[in-house]
């Protein structure tokens, strides 16, 4: 199962996201499930980290895991309101479709 734990600042955007597990939708290097949340992940993170005024850690020590921690300042508010809102959105598809291999948790910090 996929595991994504995303946390919004007081404004709503989109301070950090964590996505740990396996889904087991499919074979190995087959998973829909797996692609779907790894390509709005990887996404998200290369648009972000190329923007100005945005500031991205990521890591993926291992397969199977993946993070990222987001600053803004406010030249980068606005294009971080709709990106971490495009990523929300599509993990939440996600895990509303497959909620057996897919879970998510969204918190305010």
């Amino acid at each position: 199962m996929i595991h994504i734990k995303a946390a919004l600042d007081e404004a709503g955007l989109l301070r950090s996201c964590r996505v740990e597990g396996h889904a087991g939708a499919g074979p190995k290097g087959g998973d829909i499930v797996c692609a779907a949340v790894s390509v709005l992940t990887r996404t998200a993170l290369g648009v972000l980290s190329q923007r100005k005024g945005i500031t991205v850690r990521g890591e993926a020590p291992e397969r199977g895991i993946a993070g990222m921690e987001i600053d803004y300042t406010g030249e980068g508010r606005e294009f971080l309101s709709a990106a971490g809102a495009f990523l929300l959105e599509g993990l939440k598809s996600v895990a509303g479709e497959y909620p057996d291999y897919c879970t998510m948790n969204i918190h305010k910090l």
